[in-house]
C-alpha cells in the first residue's frame, strides 16, 4: 500500500474528528490511527466498510504499526488511553468495555468500541447523507454521553460511608474492598471509623481527613496508601488493611512502606491482609510478614493471626 494512499487516509479522519466536535489537542494522527484501528478501517477499504471492533490499547498500537507502517513506543499505551480515548468516550464516538462493563479499571483485557450511532454516522462520511446524519448525530452526543456513562454507573459498586454512599470503579477488587467494610470491620473492628477507601479507578475513592487531623496525622498523598483504613476508637488504633485480588499482600517490604507511610502515629497500628479465598491466599502464604493479621472473605468470621502474643492489635516496633 502506498504511502501516499496512508497519508491521505489519515488526513481525512482528522478532518473527520473535527467534524465530530473533537477539540484541537485530539486534531492528530495519533487519534486518527486510533479512530481507524477502532474501525478496522485498513487504507484500501471504503468508509462504508468501517466497523465496530472490540480493541484494546496495545492492539489498537499493534494494529496501526501493521497496517499504517506508524511505530510507537510501548510507553506511550497511556497516551492513547488518556488522550484520544478518553476523549472518544467523552464524544459519544466510543465505549469503554461495551462487553463487560464490570470489568476492573486496570485490567489487561480492557477493550474500546465504536457506538452504533457513531459508525453509522462514520460510515457516511462523504456520501450524500453525511451532512444531514452528521447534523442528528451531533444534536444527540449529549444524551449519547449520558446514556453510556448511566450504563456504565450501573455496574459500579455502592458503599455507604458516614458521609453518604461512595460509588467505586467496577472489578473484583473493589468488590473485595466493599466485603472488608461490610463484613471485616463489623466483627473484628466494630464501631470503626471508615477513615479511606481506595478505588482502582480514582487513588482516593473516600477519605475522611477529620479523622486524620484529630489524630495528628499527616500522610505523603504521593505514598502508596492501603486500600482500607479504619480507626477503632475503642482500642485507639488504625487498622491498615491490603485487599489481594492480583498484587500481593502485606509481605516484608510493604510492611515497611506502610510503617514508614504512617511513621509516629499517635494509635496503634494494625497491619491486615484480606484475601476473596483460602485458594487466593495459598498462593501468597509464604510471603505474608509476621506480626500482621489475614482475613479470608469467604471465612469472613474467621481470622488469621501470624505471631506474637495478641490475637488481633499493634506491636511496638
Amino acid at each position: 500500500m502506498s504511502v501516499r494512499k496512508r497519508d491521505k487516509r489519515i488526513k481525512e479522519t482528522i478532518h473527520l474528528l473535527e467534524f465530530l466536535g473533537l477539540p484541537k489537542a485530539q486534531l492528530n494522527e495519533r487519534s486518527a490511527l486510533t479512530l481507524l484501528a477502532l474501525l478496522n478501517l485498513t487504507p484500501d477499504k471504503s468508509w462504508t466498510e468501517a466497523e465496530a471492533v472490540l480493541i484494546g490499547v496495545t492492539p489498537i498500537m499493534d494494529w496501526v504499526k501493521v497496517q499504517y507502517k506508524k511505530n510507537y513506543a510501548p510507553n506511550t499505551r497511556e497516551t492513547f488511553r488518556r488522550q484520544t480515548l478518553h476523549q472518544f468516550c467523552d464524544a459519544g464516538i466510543c465505549v469503554y468495555n461495551p462487553d463487560k462493563p464490570d470489568r476492573a479499571v486496570n485490567s489487561p483485557n480492557a477493550v474500546y468500541s465504536v457506538t452504533p450511532q457513531a459508525l453509522q454516522i462514520i460510515q457516511s462520511y462523504g456520501g450524500d447523507a453525511w451532512d444531514q446524519k452528521l447534523a442528528v448525530f451531533l444534536s444527540q452526543t449529549e444524551t449519547l454521553v449520558s446514556k453510556y456513562a448511566n450504563e456504565r454507573s450501573l455496574e459500579e459498586i455502592p458503599i455507604l460511608t458516614p458521609n453518604g454512599k461512595v460509588h467505586l470503579s467496577p472489578g473484583n477488587h473493589n468488590k473485595l474492598i466493599r466485603k472488608i467494610i461490610e463484613e471485616f470491620a463489623p466483627v473484628f473492628v466494630p464501631g470503626s471509623e471508615l477513615v479511606y477507601v481506595g478505588d482502582t479507578g480514582k487513588k482516593w475513592g473516600h477519605f475522611d481527613d477529620s479523622v486524620f487531623k484529630r489524630l495528628g496525622i499527616e500522610v505523603d498523598p504521593h505514598g502508596k496508601m492501603p486500600d482500607v483504613i479504619l480507626f477503632f476508637s475503642q482500642k485507639n488504633w488504625l487498622v491498615l488493611v491490603e485487599a489481594v485480588t492480583s498484587h500481593g499482600p502485606v509481605d516484608g517490604k510493604r510492611h515497611h512502606e506502610l510503617s514508614k507511610l504512617f511513621a509516629n502515629p499517635v494509635s496503634g497500628i494494625v497491619y491486615v491482609t484480606a484475601f476473596p479465598s483460602r485458594s487466593q491466599l495459598s498462593r501468597y502464604i509464604s510471603e505474608i510478614s509476621w506480626e500482621t493479621e489475614v482475613w479470608v472473605a469467604d471465612s469472613p468470621t474467621h481470622l488469621i493471626h501470624f505471631n506474637g502474643h495478641r490475637f488481633l492489635g499493634p506491636y511496638s516496633s
